[in-house]
């Protein structure tokens, strides 16, 4: 039986886990590594704070991951077949490792930043930004 998210350790198991599977996607990979050359060493713990800070109310996260992603998307492709094979990857990956509230949470909140992340996406497309 799966436990639930239950601490760091749990999280740097999922978000490593993740985008292990992120970094072999054909679709998501490249733009991780070719397009916004991601230091995994230093892009992974930030990682580690940004769902601590979901999942435990935490307060260690500091970054704007939604302008860097609208930066990103000037470079490349970044619509509903990107975002859905993040939340595939990601859903895929909680499921796989963990059961629980934390573990429902983690895949709800992934998606309501998924949806946020590709309509400001748009939006800022659309102003011409």
């Amino acid at each position: 039986m799966k436990q639930d998210i239950q601490n760091k350790d749990d999280i740097k198991l999922m978000v490593d886990t993740f985008y292990g599977k992120v970094q072999q996607s054909p679709i998501l990979g490249f733009i991780f590594d070719d397009i916004a050359k991601v230091d995994w060493d230093t892009h992974l713990p930030h990682m580690y704070k940004f769902w601590g800070g979901i999942l435990f109310a935490e307060n260690e996260f500091r970054g704007n991951p939604m302008i860097k992603h609208i930066l990103l998307s000037k470079k490349t492709e970044m619509d509903e077949l990107q975002f859905d094979e993040w939340l595939r990857l990601f859903t895929e990956t909680v499921e796989d490792l963990f059961e629980g509230a934390r573990a429902e949470e983690a895949i709800k909140r992934a998606n309501m930043i998924a949806k946020a992340f590709l309509f400001n996406i748009n939006q800022a497309a659309a102003n011409g930004f």
